[in-house]
């Protein structure tokens, strides 16, 4: 879970199919001395993991993530420039599971679009 890591939600806005989460990244998280030395970028997999972490919370359900049919990374986040994003969220259950649309914005600037299927995760006892 990166939640109160590497990122803190400011403000969530919850509505029947959408939300709108806004988010703050914890500029001196370890993954950014890593990724890259000298010139921090949000790693992509992170990224995704907020979109699946704040479903969850929406949902109040465990999700896993069954299909990404389109994820596109537009621009980098350098948290040292802003480290301020938005989280827009769509979503609806359909046969497959339950469908999102992300983006993620910083400032004005689209710097993740997703659209995908998530499933609600069984629970697995680890033997």
């Amino acid at each position: 879970m990166l939640q109160n890591d590497l990122y803190t939600i400011e403000s969530l806005e919850k509505e029947e199919d959408s939300a709108k989460a806004g988010i703050s990244l914890n500029v001196s998280h370890p993954i950014f001395k890593g990724h890259f030395p000298g010139q921090p970028v949000l790693p992509g997999a992170c990224m995704l993991q907020m979109v699946k972490e704040i479903m969850e919370l929406v949902t109040g359900k465990s999700l896993q993530l069954q299909k990404a049919n389109h994820l596109k990374f537009i621009s980098l986040i350098d948290p040292t420039k802003n480290h301020l994003l938005i989280l827009n969220l769509e979503h609806m259950v359909s046969e497959e599971g339950l469908v999102v649309r992300a983006t993620i914005l910083r400032d004005a600037e689209v710097c993740l679009k997703f659209n995908g299927v998530f499933l609600a995760a069984p629970f697995r006892a680890w033997v």
